[in-house]
């Protein structure tokens, strides 16, 4: 069904110049938030300048009622969000005064982000505090809107009624915006929460000023019910399960020029050392060959992983649906997943070339710089995927079990480091019934030996835990969960029966 928000304005236009002053013959105010209700439904497609560069991303979001925040009431918002071929479900809580994110869960953050930088950046000039004569509701016969601090004290003014066809239907607006080497434009509509259409530029002194943030509304639905989003499940993997770093501190930097000397690739990235199944932070910036603090403008690149003769692997832009990588600017931030085993791995930053987003870039800047990176093995991957059927197990326990086999360490020392790595989830033992032991700790030969020919490669993980079911199901070894309050009197219980 088509909506269509008429408010019979007149499609009063003004020139394509510069406007240090504005005002719309048009009766009515707005403010971020107007006439937003329980049961609304949004959908937008948008993209925000630190979100991939503003690749393209569709935000959806439905407004399931009211939450507490301690005094202040939010409203209660659920959301979806597609990013490539990712889908991200959560929720976060909107403010009432302004709808901008105030609380929304982990794996929302960066979508966040980008909802407040975008969809509610107004809430700095226009909210629906009545008694606020600078941030409240705006006339939209007003002369300006506020001025723009960040971007040179540029004035945000109103500057014409425009009726616009979208996928959400034909629309009657009001356009606001500002100057600032490029015209910035914001669509509004009297008594729409939030603003329809929008296409900005970050404000830069030299070079192409990139899209800070773009977005269109999709579809709007009043008074939905029940959840748009109860068969919707995420596909991003829960990072948590994997004990990865949630900040990153310590870069290990460097530079490289293309392979055809186009330009200089200034990289860095965190942690030193990236853990498989986690990320690594790459900032990356693309230089001038003559120039070393002069950026590339409108880059197309990508960051590949290839084997050792150079065959490539995977393609992050690929990897989120994507022909290619764009930055406006020359600086780019990415946290990429690691798909990757432990071991050595050769990135590669391989630049399409230059040119307007979503055009054929001009390949006469083209090349790639190669990259080596070692990714430690993450103890916990096996168990964060549900594989129970064949366990991983860190090859540095196998170390041990040879230095067992050969007495080089004690029975305790070893049997203690099973016990943990069992009760930490790093080693999966099929379910095993506890036995209440015969009165002999004495580990079996058989078991030792089958540790060094396991720790030798000879036999595989199933045949080394058969050999730990059998401890346990002799009482030998003893499996018990961690208590997180040991009782009053507690003695540390030895490892063996």
């Amino acid at each position: 069904m088509v909506v269509i928000f008429s408010l019979g304005f007149s499609n009063v236009s003004y020139g394509q110049g510069v406007q240090t002053s504005g005002g719309v013959n048009v009766e009515g105010s707005w403010y971020l938030g107007e006439g937003l209700a329980k049961g609304d439904y949004f959908e937008y497609s948008m993209c925000e300048i630190d979100l991939h560069d503003c690749a393209p991303i569709t935000f959806k979001f439905w407004i399931k009622g009211e939450k507490q925040l301690g005094t202040e009431s939010l409203w209660d918002t659920e959301v979806v969000v597609i990013d490539g071929n990712k889908i991200i479900k959560g929720s976060m809580g909107l403010g009432k005064t302004a709808p901008e994110p105030i609380t929304f869960d982990e794996s929302l953050h960066d979508y966040a982000i980008a909802f407040k930088s975008s969809l509610s950046w107004l809430s700095a000039f226009a909210t629906g505090n009545q008694n606020d004569l600078i941030h409240g509701p705006k006339e939209f016969k007003a002369a300006a809107w506020g001025k723009i601090g960040a971007i040179g004290g540029a004035q945000l003014i109103t500057k014409r009624a425009e009726t616009i066809n979208t996928p959400a239907g034909v629309i009657d607006t009001v356009v606001v915006g500002w100057y600032s080497g490029k015209s910035n434009e914001i669509w509004v509509s009297d008594g729409f929460p939030f603003p329809v259409k929008a296409l900005t530029y970050a404000w830069v002194t030299t070079g192409v000023a990139p899209v800070m943030f773009q977005f269109q509304i999709i579809d709007f639905k009043e008074n939905v019910a029940t959840s748009p989003f109860a068969n919707v499940e995420s596909t991003i993997q829960k990072s948590d399960l994997l004990h990865c770093p949630k900040e990153y501190y310590e870069y290990t930097s460097g530079r490289s020029s293309t392979n055809t000397f186009s330009m200089m690739i200034q990289y860095n990235y965190s942690p030193k050392v990236p853990l498989e199944g986690c990320f690594i932070d790459w900032k990356l910036n693309f230089m001038d060959k003559y120039n070393d603090v002069q950026f590339v403008d409108q880059v197309h690149y990508d960051i590949w992983v290839v084997d050792k003769d150079g065959n490539r692997l995977r393609s992050y832009a690929q990897d989120i649906g994507r022909a290619d990588l764009f930055n406006g600017f020359g600086q780019a931030h990415i946290l990429l997943p690691i798909k990757e085993n432990a071991g050595l791995v050769r990135y590669i930053i391989f630049v399409h070339g230059t040119g307007p987003e979503n055009s054929v870039p001009d390949a006469s800047l083209g090349g790639y710089a190669a990259i080596d990176i070692q990714i430690s093995e993450n103890p916990y991957l096996t168990a964060a995927n549900g594989d129970t059927s064949s366990p991983k197990i860190p090859s540095w326990i196998k170390n041990n079990a040879g230095w067992w086999k050969e007495g080089s360490i004690d029975d305790n020392s070893f049997v203690q480091g099973i016990q943990f790595l069992i009760k930490q989830g790093i080693m999966k033992i099929p379910p095993t019934t506890q036995g209440a032991g015969s009165g002999s700790n004495q580990i079996p030969a058989w078991i030792k030996n089958n540790a060094g020919w396991w720790a030798e490669g000879s036999i595989d993980d199933n045949s080394f835990i058969q050999g730990i079911q059998f401890l346990i199901k002799e009482g030998i070894m003893k499996i018990k969960q961690p208590s997180t309050s040991p009782p009053s009197g507690y003695q540390p219980e030895s490892p063996f029966g």
